[in-house]
């Protein structure tokens, strides 16, 4: 997003007495507070006077010169499937209303704090994180950044998320990612998302969709900002990252199943991004990856999402499923049907795949291809509950598959000024997080 401060930006600023915490918590919250924007669907908890008296803190020990990092009084949001301490974790819906508040912050949570962030408020999200398309009828629904006079959906799970950086209410987010939380919702509203390795960022503190599946990682507006905030989440080391030239980069895309569906404008803008990055001088090649057809035959009868949310909820959804989404509560539901053998046998046929992915994929620095196969749909268009189904296939297709073979991915915009918003996703096996940001950084002004 050209012209628009960044994480390292703000702390330039910070640093070098141009701005204060003070003043962005107050530019952010103002912009939430805008009858005109989204604020009132993106929240669904404005931490006003925790945020201002935060940003205070972090000003002081600035002056004191003793803020914790260089990044301290930043404004982030955090998805409403974290606790923060003092606060009740509703996960999007109604059926949390009466749970106690968290006696402490999720670790992710914590580590975003100790590094100074400030933390504007929760935002929405579609309820227990179960779809990629982000509508929620409890909370309303955020509008995509897209045609906000239309009415296009935000992408899903982290919709909140997405809106709140897009729109300036934050600099950063927190996110999920299950099947694409954070990379579909950073693809309709033309930001960057993160998938991390799983193993890399704990997932305490977090309200399950699948213990299998699910990673906590960020949303912002570039590739740097998200490699600031990811290495934070991971309690590592913020060191400055290298993008990767773009000539010699060995990429490969995959043309099994992910390319399949796409809405015109999706195609075309991958093609386009393919074209500028071969120009310069990338090695790309198209490849088969059968083992993604595998995927499909796995999930038939739910797969982890549904038998492990089913467990999480089984007792909840008794009592309070007359709560629910129905769109939710039909996919938790699946997991009932599912017995102990067929999950026994769902993690072995995930860990033959893994295994034979990683080696086809071994000579490539990443796989190249379209986050989502469609474009935001408007919201109108999606009451149809068959409709919705159709959208949601299409938006989880491709993000889903990264899950499953417990890979790390980012979700960068590929569209050019006035463009319908289009992802461009790059993949690796787990544990290539930092080459991803690398070649992530590398391309990221070329696609556009």
């Amino acid at each position: 997003m050209p012209n628009k401060p960044t994480l390292a930006t703000l702390a330039d600023d910070l640093e070098n007495g141009r701005t204060s915490a003070r003043k962005l918590v107050e530019g952010c919250i103002a912009r939430v507070a805008d009858p005109a924007g989204e604020g009132q669907r993106v929240f669904i908890h404005v931490d006003r006077d925790a945020a201002l008296a935060a940003a205070d803190a972090m000003d002081h020990l600035r002056k004191a010169n003793a803020a914790p990092s260089r990044f301290a009084g930043i404004p982030i949001s955090i998805k409403d499937l974290f606790d923060i301490k003092g606060q009740v974790t509703r996960a999007g819906s109604r059926a949390l209303d009466d749970s106690p508040p968290a006696q402490a912050d999720a670790t992710v949570v914590a580590r975003l704090r100790r590094a100074g962030f400030v933390v504007i408020g929760r935002t929405n999200m579609t309820e227990f994180a179960y779809s990629g398309i982000g509508i929620n009828p409890h909370y309303g629904t955020p509008k995509s950044a897209w045609q906000r006079s239309v009415g296009h959906v935000p992408g899903g799970s982290s919709s909140g998320a997405a809106v709140s950086v897009a729109d300036g209410m934050a600099y950063g987010a927190l996110g999920t990612d299950t099947g694409g939380s954070c990379r579909i919702p950073a693809a309709f509203n033309g930001i960057v998302g993160f998938k991390p390795t799983q193993r890399r960022v704990p997932l305490d503190g977090g309200v399950p969709l699948s213990f299998t599946l699910d990673s906590f990682g960020p949303l912002a507006r570039t590739v740097s900002c998200c490699a600031i905030m990811d290495a934070v989440l991971a309690d590592e080391p913020v060191t400055e990252l290298q993008p990767r030239p773009i000539k010699g980069m060995r990429l490969a895309v995959p043309t099994t199943l992910v390319l399949d569906d796409l809405d015109d404008a999706v195609a075309q803008t991958f093609h386009r991004a393919l074209e500028t990055l071969s120009r310069q001088g990338a090695l790309i090649e198209r490849i088969e990856v059968p083992e993604f057809l595998d995927i499909g035959i796995m999930n038939t009868k739910g797969g982890f999402s549904a038998a492990e949310s089913y467990a999480w909820h089984r007792f909840l959804i008794a009592s309070k499923g007359d709560v629910y989404d129905p769109r939710v509560s039909v996919r938790i539901l699946r997991g009932e049907a599912m017995s102990a053998a067929d999950y026994v046998d769902l993690l072995g046929a995930r860990r033959s795949m893994i295994a034979r992915i990683e080696q086809r994929i071994a000579p490539y620095d990443a796989l190249v291809l379209p986050t989502t196969a469609n474009t935001p749909p408007r919201i109108a268009d999606l009451a149809d509950d068959k409709a919705f189904a159709v959208a949601n296939v299409l938006a989880l297709r491709n993000c889903s598959l990264i899950n499953m073979i417990d890979g790390c991915a980012i979700s960068l915009p590929a569209q050019r000024d006035g463009e319908v918003p289009v992802g461009l996703m790059l993949a690796a096996a787990g544990g290539a997080d930092r080459r991803i940001f690398e070649l992530a950084a590398g391309m990221e002004a070329a696609i556009r």
